[in-house]
């Protein structure tokens, strides 16, 4: 009997040490915070869903996302394939298991920091165009909000007094800058400044891409596509005749 049980014993202990280690692994610890993975199913780009947008939460989908997929998770930096220094940012798990998220102090997040240091050590590096104040603010607002991935439905599409500071510019910051500016932009166009969005804005190929028409490259790029409502916003703009207002 004991040469029986002893094999059986020894194979449960390694059963139960393979799915110890196992579970471990979906919950990263960064920073002595565990965050906890979305156990719901929607632990990916989706977001959890079905929530009414607030102006006082930030979402991940629609307002962090972006971002990092512009500025980020390029060919040649943080993204799937390339992912130097082992940074993946081009999705939800992977902001969450390399970029060193700190819910408790969000500023001393290791992404964070990065998009705040000076000279060589800024991310996105030159001749990129650096993080906005406003952009800043939405990742630390996030992370100080816990990190979540979550996703949001507008209630409403309001394109009353449409403008270019306001609805255009930073649209164009958060999904389209961080390929299209610089020394060398993506396709030698430079959303950077107004003369270059005003330039595409033109000539269609700005309502085109974006709204992934037959004939035009459909951006971003390594994003998802716009919202109806930012797409429409662009269309009201561009109708106006595109002024830098």
């Amino acid at each position: 009997m004991k040469r029986i049980l002893f094999p059986i014993l020894i194979s449960a202990l390694f059963i139960s040490s393979i799915l110890l280690s196992y579970s471990c692994k979906h919950e990263p610890e960064f920073l002595g915070i565990v965050i906890p993975i979305d156990t719901t199913g929607n632990n990916n780009n989706g977001g959890t869903t079905g929530t009414t947008c607030s102006k006082d939460t930030v979402y991940f989908v629609q307002q962090v996302l972006p971002i990092f997929q512009s500025s980020c998770a390029l060919s040649g930096c943080h993204d799937a394939i390339t992912h130097k220094k082992g940074l993946y940012l081009n999705s939800y798990s992977g902001i969450l298991s390399t970029g060193g998220i700190s819910v408790s102090n969000p500023t001393n997040s290791k992404v964070y920091r990065a998009m705040v240091n000076t000279g060589e050590d800024n991310m996105p590096p030159a001749p990129a165009a650096p993080m906005t104040s406003t952009q800043l603010a939405t990742i630390s607002k996030w992370i100080g909000q816990g990190a979540k991935n979550n996703s949001c439905i507008e209630s409403a599409c309001d394109t009353t007094n449409v403008k270019y500071s306001t609805h255009i510019k930073p649209l164009i910051q958060n999904n389209c800058q961080g390929c299209h500016s610089g020394a060398a932009p993506g396709g030698g166009i430079n959303l950077a400044t107004y003369s270059g969005v005003k330039a595409i804005a033109d000539n269609g190929k700005f309502f085109g891409t974006i709204s992934h028409l037959t004939g035009y490259k459909a951006m971003p790029q390594n994003g998802n596509k716009l919202s109806d409502c930012q797409i429409t916003t662009v269309k009201i703009w561009i109708s106006q005749g595109s002024p830098e207002n």
